[in-house]
């Protein structure tokens, strides 16, 4: 049996996009094993069907953490016996690079994001060019690469000459699991449930204005599931603004029981900024889980994000960040029944067609080309 060592720098437990590819190897023949780490705040792993091998790291972030981690890596890939490689984000492509050179090993290369324009790099433009030396030596060796969005995929294309496979992160059917019980979850029966998801909650995606909102939004509680820097912040906003009874934050989690929360919403969150090109293009897992779980989008225009909600009629956008005009929008969200009945119409249809069992037969034909 062939094997396929999968590596990726974040939490095994909740990065879904990695689950869904292994279990895609998986089915198509291979033993799989996934290498990622483990934090010192990590959920406990959950039951895989595949292995899997998560190194401690002495460092969790900053440039200790990226060179042990790609250090670490490099080892563990070069004493494992593997028939391929599949490297997920930029953050693992050295190693696994190098590796597949040395051991004549064939690599899949798979970018979640156009990580080199991450507002946490066009700020620092010295951590940057490292990171666009290290995309630029890497990435135009490879004959082909998966991406999550066309937009991403055109940059690649355009830069680097690389032909550029779109396969997006749209969770499958069958792993939508029962609501949750508002009492049993200790959530509120007599205010609009809302929700904020994901494992990078971070600067410059609309995060503190949602929160600054919910000060005009008194019959509204907000759900914040995840991780991600600015949490620390939005919690000290919450205090400051007095609004302790209508946010709670909930943990990372693993994906069923995050779902059992965000199907009991009204609506959800994708409020990512323009002001860089990873976001610009993005196309965030939140969005199809929202699909998934019929729970109506209050996002951003932004391009690929604007062309699911306009194509199915599934919620609406934002005028700008002020919190004011976000309150404004989610009142306006919650008061229009033809417009909740319209957009339920259009998600029952976008999750019959945004959904793994369809998505991944690109990926299953991209792989057979590595058998």
């Amino acid at each position: 049996m062939n094997r396929v060592i999968v590596s990726v720098i974040n939490d095994l437990v909740t990065d879904q996009r990695v689950n869904k590819s292994c279990l895609t190897l998986q089915k198509m023949g291979y033993e799989v094993l996934l290498v990622g780490r483990k934090q010192r705040k990590s959920p406990p792993m959950d039951e895989r069907s595949y292995l899997t091998h998560r190194m401690k790291l002495l460092f969790e972030k900053g440039p200790l953490f990226y060179a042990e981690y790609n250090t670490r890596l490099f080892f563990f890939l070069l004493f494992h016996k593997t028939n391929l490689l599949l490297s997920n984000d930029l953050d693992t492509a050295l190693p696994n690079y190098f590796i597949s050179k040395l051991k004549g090993v064939k690599m899949i290369y798979d970018s979640h994001e156009y990580f080199t324009e991450t507002p946490e790099l066009v700020g620092r433009p010295k951590v940057q060019r490292v990171w666009k030396r290290i995309e630029g030596f890497v990435v135009p060796r490879l004959k082909e690469m998966i991406t999550v969005c066309d937009s991403i995929a055109d940059l690649f294309q355009e830069k680097y000459g690389v032909k550029c496979h779109v396969v997006r992160n749209i969770p499958p059917k069958a792993a939508l699991p029962p609501k949750g019980d508002k009492k049993a979850l200790n959530l509120p029966n007599d205010k609009h449930l809302l929700v904020l998801q994901g494992s990078g909650i971070n600067i410059q995606r609309g995060a503190e204005e949602l929160v600054e909102a919910m000060k005009y939004l008194d019959d509204c509680f907000l759900m914040i599931i995840g991780g991600g820097d600015v949490l620390p912040v939005l919690k000290q906003m919450v205090m400051d603004l007095h609004i302790e009874d209508r946010v709670r934050f909930l943990p990372r989690m693993p994906y069923a029981e995050m779902m059992s929360y965000t199907q009991l919403a009204e609506l959800g969150f994708v409020l990512d900024k323009d002001t860089n090109l990873n976001y610009r293009f993005c196309l965030p897992n939140k969005l199809f889980d929202f699909i998934q779980a019929a729970v109506p989008i209050v996002a951003s225009n932004l391009v690929e994000v604007g062309k699911i909600i306009r194509k199915y009629d599934i919620g609406l956008f934002i005028p700008d960040h002020d919190p004011k005009s976000i309150a404004a929008t989610i009142r306006k969200g919650l008061d229009d029944a033809e417009s909740r009945r319209r957009w339920q119409q259009g998600l029952a249809q976008a999750a019959e067609e945004l959904c793994w069992e369809n998505e991944q037969q690109t990926l299953i034909e991209i792989y057979k080309h590595y058998e």
